[in-house]
């Protein structure tokens, strides 16, 4: 599809293969989360838009390119909150809103238990972190939330993606673009992504 951005830098890529394998400890785990959100979001925000501004060095006068967007990160709860800290030390002065959402067991469908958005957006840019998108409805819900607060330009960033989440997210809302690091076979009967790298959450934080 036509906006989905799959990463096949071959650092993103290294470090992908060491998310997956099953030997890599809870530290490591959350090392390379860390490492590859800042490759990813370097590109996911390469169509921002600078001004130019006079900038005075130790050495003379020129003209720099600063960002004046107000930027937000959108994390799901809980595995993507591994990846705001990144992501604010590429755009410090980014806000962070919280989006609670988990998966109903049977339904698999997202239950909303937590939101810190603004009612009225103060940023034009949301980024939505979470390093799975598997079946797209917690995707789907958050861009919901996110639009509802007014904010119109939204990107998905995540490390692996199913294709029918994928699917989901793009005929919701087309607008959207997805910044990953790979395309899997698909999910298993629990909506687990396959190969993938398992839970997230769970080995993130050793659960």
């Amino acid at each position: 599809m036509a906006n989905v951005f799959q990463s096949n830098h071959p650092l993103v890529q290294h470090k992908l293969a060491l998310l997956r394998d099953v030997n890599t400890e809870p530290k490591r785990f959350r090392e390379l989360v860390r490492e590859v959100t800042w490759l990813l979001l370097y590109e996911a925000t390469e169509d921002l838009t600078p001004v130019e501004r006079p900038v005075t060095s130790p050495m003379g006068s020129t003209m720099g390119r600063v960002l004046v967007e107000e930027i937000a990160f959108a994390p799901i709860l809980r595995a993507g909150l591994t990846m705001v800290g990144p992501a604010l030390e590429m755009i410090p002065m980014a806000h962070v809103w919280h989006i609670g959402l988990y998966r109903e067991e049977e339904t698999l469908r997202p239950i909303e238990y937590y939101t810190n958005v603004p009612k009225k957006a103060t940023a034009e840019v949301a980024f939505i972190l979470d390093p799975m998108l598997a079946t797209g409805g917690s995707a789907v819900a958050a861009v919901d939330i996110l639009k509802r607060s007014g904010v119109r330009n939204i990107k998905f960033v995540g490390l692996i993606a199913a294709p029918v989440g994928i699917e989901r997210l793009s005929i919701a809302h087309p607008d959207v673009p997805i910044h990953i690091a790979a395309v899997d076979e698909g999910l298993n009967e629990i909506g687990y992504i396959v190969p993938g790298l398992g839970d997230a959450g769970d080995r993130l934080f050793g659960t």
